[in-house]
């Protein structure tokens, strides 16, 4: 039983440390490509579309994520009311809005 064992294990020899080692860095560097091109932009995105959201203040024209166009008349803690026209006030989840096309004046 032994035997099977030790020849099951690695044979000693000049290049396989080295072969091991080329491997971990070619692992490394997948990580590496994997980090800035697909990992660090999301999270920009993500930081990005949050102080979006918490910038949202009455008076601002939106798009909502459904293609609605209005004014925000109320901002609560997780929801907004929009002003569509004629006097029609929906009421929408923060995270609906898509778009803020253009900020309210200071006043």
């Amino acid at each position: 039983m032994t035997d099977l064992i030790i020849a099951m294990a690695p044979q000693s020899g000049g290049s396989g440390g080295g072969q091991m080692l080329s491997t971990l860095v070619f692992f490394a560097l997948i990580f590496v490509i994997f980090y800035f091109m697909i990992l660090r932009p999301q999270q920009k995105r993500a930081k990005e579309r949050q102080k979006l959201l918490d910038g949202l203040k009455k008076g601002d024209k939106i798009i909502t994520s459904g293609g609605l166009h209005g004014k925000i008349v109320n901002v609560d803690e997780k929801t907004i009311l929009l002003d569509v026209g004629d006097n029609l006030k929906l009421k929408f989840d923060r995270s609906a809005v898509n778009v803020v096309t253009r900020e309210a004046s200071a006043e």
